[in-house]
């Protein structure tokens, strides 16, 4: 579905809110409400000055920023368009791959691999791992991606010696699970810390948003049947593209 369609609704020079977060509140609700599909093409910038009575800074200023948030995507010289809604999926509270979450969104994930290589483990990454400092360790890190779209940064780290054959993997397009598996390697259990905290230079760059933006920061130390560690991982998602669904249950 490519037609472009009208955003309904008023700005008002007089509200507190300045003009172009009402338009980004506008184009944000037409989406929301299923007005504008995924796919679907926004009217050309001229016309969509007309209909909302606002500048083309102010638009283009609305547009950037539901572009950082994942909502539009900008097409070089055909226009903007609404992306897959990935801001609205939940992550579940059992644990799986990245690659297996995509596959029951009906997403297809796809990563970027920044680091893929063995080195020496420091003294802070040994003790999760029960490891000797020192030991063979490799570090993983990808940018991962649901329909194009930068959903996290991603770090594993696994002793050397529980995949040996690891470094020859390509993880653009192969799951960290099922290459575990393959080793005979099986995560149970995870036991996760989530905090706040603000983008880096590197990670906003990575991530699509805006250094100081909100992110939210995933440390895991992933274990086996045995309750040994496996692996452990830092996951940093961009706050506007995450959710993570739980319960709790009185005792």
């Amino acid at each position: 579905m490519n037609d472009s369609r009208e955003v309904a609704g008023a700005i008002l020079p007089g509200y507190p809110e300045p003009l172009w977060i009402q338009a980004v509140n506008l184009i944000r609700g037409e989406i929301e409400k299923g007005i504008l599909k995924p796919g679907m093409r926004l009217a050309p910038e001229r016309e969509l000055c007309r209909q909302l009575g606002i500048s083309r800074v102010t638009l283009r200023k609305a547009l950037g920023r539901l572009v950082e948030e994942g909502v539009l995507s900008a097409s070089h010289g055909r226009g903007w368009y609404v992306t897959q809604a990935v801001a609205k999926k939940e992550w579940p509270n059992s644990l799986e791959s990245f690659s297996e979450t995509a596959a029951r969104m009906g997403l297809k994930p796809r990563s970027k691999v920044l680091t893929a290589q063995a080195s020496p483990a420091t003294i802070d990454e040994a003790e999760p791992l029960a490891i000797a400092p020192g030991a063979p360790l490799f570090r993983l890190e990808r940018v991962r991606l649901l329909d194009g779209v930068p959903i996290a940064l991603d770090l594993s780290c696994i002793p050397l010696a529980l995949v040996p054959e690891v470094e020859k993997v390509d993880f653009r397009t192969r799951s960290f699970y099922s290459t575990l598996s393959a080793a005979g390697v099986e995560p149970v259990r995870a036991d996760s810390t989530i905090e706040a905290t603000k983008a880096d230079d590197r990670a906003a760059e990575h991530l699509d948003v805006a250094p100081g933006d909100p992110l939210l920061v995933m440390h895991q130390v992933v274990l086996g049947a045995e309750q040994e560690p496996l692996f452990v991982s830092t996951i940093r998602y961009a706050g506007e593209r995450y959710r993570l669904r739980t319960s709790f249950a009185r005792s």
